[in-house]
């Protein structure tokens, strides 16, 4: 499995949006952008997270970042997560796991002592030249906006 670090170039990606357009790691140059995995539309912690970010987004997008979400969920599945969130940023399908496997985050889990393959809730925040800037593999899913910006906030 691959294990990125911060400051390897961000893996290669295509994937279709809920919107039906492919979108490519080189789609995402020239603006910071958080990339986040998670394992499942409109599961508990998956909707927290992604009302963190929608919450913050206008803070976030004021700071330089996009969102860019991640899950093997389909199009539609995507299309319905977002209308019945008010989700106002990008989720990309990745039905066959290729982007999560990309970034090392389709792994092996066990929840009641049955094991299966899912992801590993995991965000990146990809630099605008294309690299690994931060990886944030602790999630804080209610608060995972503020969560990123202290973390940027800390270093300043």
């Amino acid at each position: 499995m691959t294990q990125l670090k911060a400051g390897d170039p961000a893996p290669d990606f295509s994937a279709v949006t809920q919107q039906g357009e492919r979108l490519t790691l080189a789609d995402l140059k020239g603006q910071r952008t958080i990339l986040y995995f998670y394992p499942k539309d409109n599961t508990s912690g998956c909707t927290l997270e992604a009302k963190s970010l929608r919450d913050g987004k206008e803070e976030l997008a004021r700071r330089g970042f996009r969102i860019v979400g991640v899950s093997p969920d389909s199009e539609q599945s995507h299309r319905n997560f977002c209308a019945k969130h008010e989700l106002n940023f990008t989720l990309l399908a990745d039905t066959d796991h290729s982007v999560c496997e990309a970034y090392g985050v389709w792994a092996e889990k066990s929840m009641y002592g049955r094991k299966y393959m899912g992801v590993l809730r995991t965000t990146f925040v990809i630099d605008p030249e294309g690299r690994i800037e931060r990886i944030f593999t602790k999630v804080d899913t209610k608060n995972h906006y503020r969560q990123i910006l202290d973390a940027y906030d800390a270093e300043a």
